[in-house]
Parts: C-alpha cells; sequence; structure tokens
C-alpha cells in the first residue's frame, strides 16, 4: 500500500515537472503580453509599479524551468537533497506568486485613478501628427476600442487641438470602421463612435491585471500539488529504512 502511493506521488510529480516546464513558458508569454499591451497604453498611467506583477511573473516563469529541470533529476534519482531543494524552491515561488497575486489586487484597484488623472493631459497634448507620441497613443486606442473622447465625442471641442483647427471635426480615429465617407465632422455624430474611452481603457487594463492574477493562482495550485508529492517521497524515505536500503541498493546488516 506504501509502495503503492510513492509510486503514484513520484508519477505525479514528474508529470508536474513537465507540466512546469510549459508553465514556464506560459508565464513568460503572460509577462512579455502584459509589457507590450501596456506600451499601447503607457500615456494613460503614470505609476511604473503597475508593472511590477509582471516582472515578477516573468522572473518566476524563468525560475520555473530550472524547478522543473531539478524537480524531474530529483524525483528519477528519489535524491533527499534534490528533493528537498526542489520543495524549497517550490516554496519561495509560491510565495512569491501569492504576492503577485496581491500587487495585482492593489493595481488593479489604482488603474481607474491613473487614468483618471492622466487621460485629460494626455488629450489636451494631441496635435494629430503622427511624430507626437500622445497623438499616435490616442489615435490607436480609439480606433483598437472603438472610442471618441473621453466620456464621449463631445469632449475633444474642449481640446487645443480642436480650438487651433477651427474645423469642426474630431479626429478620423473616431470615425466608425463602417463609416466610409467620415471625416470626423460633428455634423454627422452618426459617423463617430459613442462611447469615450475613459471607461474602455480602465476595463481594458484591469481585465490585462487579472489575467496576471488568474495565471498566478492556477499555477501556485499546481505548485502546492507539486510540494505535496515531494513530501510524500520525503517522508517515506525518511520513516521506512527498507524502503531506502531497497533504491540505494544496500542490506541490512
Amino acid at each position: 500500500m506504501g509502495q503503492c502511493g510513492i509510486t503514484s506521488s513520484k508519477t505525479v510529480l514528474v508529470f508536474l515537472n513537465l507540466i512546469f516546464w510549459a508553465a514556464a513558458g506560459i508565464l513568460c508569454y503572460v509577462g512579455a503580453y502584459v509589457f507590450i499591451t501596456y506600451d499601447d497604453y503607457d500615456h494613460f498611467f503614470e505609476d511604473v509599479y503597475t508593472l511590477i506583477p509582471a516582472v515578477i511573473i516573468i522572473a518566476v516563469g524563468a525560475l520555473l524551468f530550472i524547478i522543473g529541470l531539478i524537480g524531474c533529476c530529483a524525483t528519477v534519482r528519489e535524491s533527499y537533497c534534490g528533493l528537498t531543494t526542489f520543495v524549497v524552491i517550490l516554496l519561495l515561488v509560491f510565495m512569491t506568486e501569492v504576492a503577485v497575486v496581491v500587487l495585482g489586487y492593489i493595481y488593479r484597484a489604482k488603474v481607474e485613478d491613473e487614468v483618471n488623472s492622466s487621460i485629460m493631459k494626455v488629450y489636451d497634448e494631441y496635435n494629430g501628427t503622427n511624430s507626437n507620441a500622445q497623438s499616435r497613443a490616442i489615435d490607436y486606442v480609439q480606433r483598437q476600442l472603438q472610442c471618441c473622447g473621453i466620456h464621449n465625442y463631445s469632449d475633444w471641442q474642449h481640446t487645443r487641438w480642436y480650438e487651433q483647427s477651427k474645423n469642426y471635426s474630431v479626429p478620423i480615429s473616431c470615425c466608425k470602421s463602417n463609416a466610409g465617407s467620415c471625416t470626423g465632422s460633428l455634423t454627422h455624430p452618426e459617423d463617430l463612435y459613442q462611447e469615450g474611452c475613459e471607461a474602455l481603457v480602465v476595463k481594458k487594463l484591469q481585465e490585462i491585471m487579472m489575467y496576471v492574477i488568474w495565471t498566478a493562482l492556477t499555477f501556485a495550485a499546481m505548485q502546492m500539488l507539486g510540494m505535496l508529492c515531494a513530501c510524500v517521497v520525503l517522508c517515506r524515505r525518511s520513516r521506512d529504512p527498507a524502503y531506502e536500503l531497497l533504491i540505494t541498493g544496500g542490506t541490512y546488516a
């Protein structure tokens, strides 16, 4: 019965280590995705610490690859030292992922305040040229999220760009994709996106942060199972001298 339990634990542990290798790639992808996506919206928030969860999750992904290698070798050879190291590192990574979840929730709550405090400034610096970073960011967001202005398209009437252009229109990026003849003129509001960008930017950034949180929670649960299986193997070795002699090839005196 005990031998069956130890064999099952080893099998699950080897399988989990293979999953850890795949998880390493997934975590690095998630972290990179967050960086790339946030880069498209970086003008709408000023707190660089918002990216800390993404940095941590990339580091965890790299560490998981090493953990998988140590775990596989230690499990196959049933090395006490290797399995102990494996459990300790898994525990550290588990604690790190818990920190990612906590930070994710903290910064998810801060996203709305960050966007609210900076979006007006970004829109006020819009000049409609491709060389202007704020202009590129706003045009990108309005096309991608299908929105116009901060709360709605009428917000453009209060910007410096609108006052200086004096053409009574909003940027072309406000035009609906199916409105082929749209020039951004306010005389044809039906051709413009009706929803403002502020709420949609906040929603997008919060969705990304939840993506990070759920990824961290999922792999944290897997690591708990890995630690449990490793502990079963270690306890079996420490409590059963006969099992120790069996795997080392020794004999009773």
